[in-house]
């Protein structure tokens, strides 16, 4: 048995595709989506995962701004940036890239975002309103990597319906938030969220249907830990020290062995992680029409 792969650079290529033509339709009408990042300090990651959601707003035809500040600017200063951006009628949808300087209150500044600006549907009123809202239409945005595993799977002709699926990682990006989706009417799935000090994480995982490790904790999940035919989606970054490089380098939360027990994987890169870049857009889509009362559905 070898595992088949859902690939995210594909799916977020035709999902780009789809929201390329429902920019159009809004330029059509007068309204341009803009999306600005917020990145303080030098962190290489940070910048290149920015530069790449600049790449992806031009692929697509959305406006993009750019603020760039040093890793010494003040929690008040950032704040007067977020007010800013929370007024400018051209910025659709924003995020604040993370990690942040220690100096700085991460809760703050998040709760400074204006929930309607909130592109990576974050905030604490977005996650409140998604606690509510167990069926029908959501009109806030939603948790750009949870959102993007659902496609992902139901892209690829697989559904969560009556599938037990166990979450490895507690937190608020992936872990606290997916099981609000996934157990809504209409995904229909049962959660077990779990985490590394879960004690006896490995029964967790043998009996689960579909695996989403977020865990940041390389091979987290071994081939050991399954059962045949389980969905497996890899979703943790960690780095690893390379003896013979003497460099980092990247690893997922899930083992590559897993393919001969598994049915589908995710591959790390090339999975997740474009997807989560490409639901990031859909939620600034999404933004832009209900400001201008354009209805897609």
């Amino acid at each position: 048995m070898s595992a088949q792969v859902l690939d995210g650079l594909a799916t977020a290529k035709s999902i780009k595709t789809e929201l390329s033509r429902r920019v159009e339709a809004l330029r059509t009408k007068g309204h341009t989506p803009g999306l600005a990042t917020v990145l303080v300090g030098e962190d290489p990651g940070s910048k290149w995962y920015v530069a790449g959601k600049h790449r992806d707003c031009n692929e697509v035809g959305i406006s993009s701004i750019r603020e760039d500040h040093s890793a010494d600017i003040t929690e008040e200063e950032l704040l007067a940036v977020l007010d800013r951006l929370n007024a400018n009628p051209d910025v659709t949808g924003y995020i604040v890239q993370l990690p942040l300087p220690p100096h700085i209150d991460v809760d703050r500044v998040l709760e400074r975002i204006d929930p309607d600006k909130d592109a990576d549907g974050l905030h604490p009123m977005n996650l409140g309103r998604l606690v509510n809202k167990v069926a029908g239409d959501i009109e806030s945005p939603l948790p750009c990597t949870p959102r993007a595993v659902i496609e992902l799977v139901t892209r690829h002709g697989l559904d969560f319906a009556g599938k037990h699926v166990v979450v490895v990682g507690r937190g608020v990006t992936v872990g606290r938030s997916i099981g609000l989706l996934l157990t809504r009417r209409g995904v229909d799935a049962t959660v077990t969220l779990t985490h590394s000090r879960t004690p006896d994480l490995h029964e967790h995982l043998s009996r689960a249907d579909i695996i989403v490790a977020a865990a940041g904790v390389a091979h987290i999940v071994g081939p050991q830990d399954l059962k045949p035919g389980a969905v497996v989606l890899d979703v943790g970054v960690s780095r690893q020290r390379n003896d013979e490089t003497g460099k980092d380098d990247i690893v997922g939360d899930v083992d590559p062995a897993v393919a001969a027990v598994a049915s589908w994987v995710s591959p790390n890169p090339g999975g997740v992680g474009p997807m989560t870049r490409a639901l990031l857009l859909k939620n600034v889509v999404e933004m832009a029409e209900r400001q201008a009362g354009i209805s897609n559905g």
